[in-house]
C-alpha cells in the first residue's frame, strides 16, 4: 500500500517504508493497434495523466514519416508519459514516471483501451529513494 500524503510543497511517495521522488513504469505492448495515429496518441496521453490525477502542462506528438512511427509526450507538472511506437512491428513502448499524490498504474487500463495490445509488459522501478 502507498501513502501518496504528503505535506504542502513536498512531492516525495512514501511507499512500503520507503521515501522516494516517484514511481516510474516502464510499459511495453505488443501486436497494438492505432500505433500511426496522433488523434489517439493525444488522446491516450491525456487521459491516462487524467486516470493518474496529474496536472497536464503540454502534450507534443510527432510522427516520423518513414514508417508513420510516433513519438509523443505529456508533461506532467508531477513529470511525465511518453509513447514512442513501431507500427512495422506492432510495438509501442510507455514510459509513466510520476511523483506525488498521483496513481501511475491508472494509466495503464487506459493505454491499454486505446492500443489494445495482445501482449503486455509492466514494469515498476523507484526513481530516487532517499530514505
Amino acid at each position: 500500500m502507498t501513502d501518496r500524503s504528503a505535506p504542502a510543497g513536498d512531492y516525495l511517495v512514501r511507499s512500503e517504508g520507503a521515501v522516494h521522488a516517484g514511481t516510474h513504469l516502464l510499459i511495453d505492448f505488443w501486436d497494438a493497434r492505432h500505433l500511426d495515429d496522433i488523434a489517439v496518441a493525444e488522446a491516450a496521453l491525456r487521459e491516462a495523466a487524467e486516470a493518474c490525477g496529474a496536472t497536464i502542462l503540454h502534450i507534443h506528438v510527432h510522427r516520423f514519416e518513414e514508417n508513420g512511427g510516433l513519438s509523443g509526450v505529456a508533461v506532467l507538472a508531477e513529470s511525465h508519459i511518453s509513447v514512442h511506437t513501431w507500427p512495422e512491428i506492432g510495438y509501442a513502448a510507455f514510459d509513466v514516471f510520476m511523483c506525488g499524490s498521483c496513481e501511475p498504474h491508472e494509466a495503464v487500463p487506459v493505454l491499454r483501451r486505446h492500443y489494445r495490445p495482445a501482449r503486455e509488459a509492466v514494469e515498476q522501478r523507484r526513481r530516487g529513494v532517499v530514505g
